[in-house]
């Protein structure tokens, strides 16, 4: 006789600890004595290192109860006659197409095969095999426990790997949307651990060139961390890391590659300006080969994605610098007070916010509201610092600053600087027509520009001038109320007066000076 181990030796993986989960097997037969049989005789059968585990259901009724949730068993051993003549092909319909569990890999067994031909049965029915139930002996229910456990799987590795791919793509998808580098970086955490279907804890850092970064020296800086490291500071130093992130952060570092463990996993990457990024994650069980794989792919594509983003942000904080520079250089030759741009971008984004523009438009408002004055580089100083009421040449002078700031920004192709361009063309128009240089009236001045008029009015008023002494800012307030529906947008002046809160704060924080 061929020996059974011989017989069904495979080319399995190792096996895993003795307290792994055991194949969950079910047994649907209204005979006592074959529950018993089948139970005795495969009671020591093991395949990938997993045991099995036996349910006893004596009916077709029963075990429709018991199989109301999907995915419990892995094999169902299942008896044709029972109650009715049929009722076990009758489940067979219920598993498969009411249930929809199409991997639950299901036997049928029969002591009348004249009552269920093979062949019919076969071709009818979603089965996988069909057998008598003389076929009791340990030989022959091992080929049936190994061929049905080995293709179910087979397919649960696929079904993994489908959903694996599916999380993967979910979770780029949502690192994509990501508009900055923190966010980004909370994104990548919060996804590496939905990206295996189980709890996981890291520590998301980066290490800026030395060129790139003179201030932080080249150091290693916490950019975001899951609830488990939650006492850490922004901007750790890697001295402070918990000794096995530190470890590994340091083994990434000096091998510049990914590594890992069971139950943690750490990525390296590298731009090609020198900055590092790295990607701690610790995990409650241990992460099959699989899985560390999907992980390696979603932190290759992370990789490219932040290096996008980190270049995208170092832009845009020089583009940020540069208009701060140029709106602070054309302030100090204004009767503006100290500041007065930048209070003007500032609550020019809460406005926008409060409007529900999204946060790219909020963030293009912030930079481009401080250039609304941008036209004053072409009037006289004369003009723009006399201490006192303008002569109708002289008012016709300075009203040309919005043509002049038109002229000076529309020529960039930049969405900033476009966007600068309509402000400081029509932030003097009026909602009720009455304003210059074009007379527009209502929505067809631009939403960025009637935002503009309003905190650009708000800070002017409660600003010193070489004219006149600052006002309150509750006078201020009164000033929009009055003008709103006239002067102002009246849906943006209600706005600004239900947010006296922010302007308080921002003027006790940025006083005019």
């Amino acid at each position: 006789m061929v020996d059974d181990d011989m017989l069904f030796d495979d080319d399995e993986t190792p096996a895993p600890a003795a307290s792994a989960q055991p194949w969950e097997i079910l047994i649907v037969d209204d005979e006592q004595a074959v529950h018993q049989v089948t139970e005795l005789v495969m009671s020591d059968f093991e395949f990938d290192g997993r045991r099995v585990h036996f349910t006893h259901c004596y009916s077709g009724t029963e075990a429709r109860t018991r199989l109301a949730e999907p995915g419990q068993f892995a094999l169902i051993l299942l008896d044709v006659v029972m109650e009715s003549e049929h009722a076990g092909l009758e489940l067979v319909r219920y598993i498969r197409e009411e249930l929809g569990d199409r991997n639950v890999r299901i036997v049928l067994r029969t002591g009348q095969p004249g009552q269920a031909p093979q062949a019919v049965v076969l071709k009818t029915y979603d089965i996988n095999d069909y057998r008598e139930k003389t076929e009791l002996t340990h030989a022959k229910l091992s080929t049936v426990f190994y061929s049905s456990l080995r293709a179910y799987r087979d397919l649960m590795r696929l079904e993994r790997a489908r959903l694996g791919l599916r999380r993967s793509v979910d979770a780029i998808t949502q690192v994509c949307d990501s508009d900055n580098l923190r966010h980004f970086c909370s994104a990548v955490l919060e996804q590496a651990s939905a990206l295996l279907g189980h709890a996981a804890e890291g520590i998301c850092a980066s290490r800026l060139s030395a060129y790139a970064a003179a201030r932080q020296a080249g150091r290693l800086q916490v950019l975001a961390v899951t609830p488990a490291y939650a006492g850490l500071q922004l901007e750790e130093s890697l001295e402070r890391l918990p000794a096995p992130v530190r470890a590994a952060f340091v083994r990434c570092m000096a091998e510049r590659a990914d590594h890992d463990g069971p139950r943690y996993y750490a990525c390296y990457y590298r731009t090609r300006e020198g900055n590092e990024s790295l990607l701690y994650m610790s995990f409650s069980e241990p992460v099959p080969a699989e899985g560390r794989e999907l992980l390696g792919l979603f932190a290759a594509n992370v990789a490219i994605t932040y290096e996008k983003l980190l270049a995208r942000e170092e832009a845009q904080a020089t583009h940020s610098a540069i208009i701060h520079i140029l709106g602070a250089a054309l302030e100090s030759r204004s009767a503006a007070a100290g500041g007065h741009v930048e209070r003007v971008g500032e609550i020019a984004a809460m406005l926008g916010q409060a409007v529900d523009m999204p946060e790219g438009a909020v963030r293009q408002l912030r930079q481009a509201a401080p250039l609304h004055d941008i036209g004053h580089a072409g009037i006289p100083d004369a003009i723009l610092n006399q201490p006192g009421p303008l002569d109708a040449e002289q008012r016709a002078r300075m009203q040309g600053h919005s043509d002049i700031g038109w002229h000076m920004l529309s020529r960039s192709q930049q969405p900033v600087l476009k966007l600068a361009a309509r402000i400081a063309h029509e932030h003097h128009e009026r909602w009720d027509g009455a304003g210059y240089p074009q007379g527009l009236r209502g929505a067809h001045i631009s939403l960025a520009a009637r935002i503009t008029a309003l905190a650009d009015f708000v800070d002017a008023m409660v600003s010193p001038r070489c004219y006149r002494p600052p006002h309150t800012l509750q006078h201020a307030l009164d000033e929009v109320r009055e003008g709103s529906g006239s002067r102002f947008d009246p849906a943006l002046a209600n706005l600004l007066l239900q947010n006296t809160d922010y302007l308080h704060n921002l003027y006790r924080r940025h006083p005019p000076s």
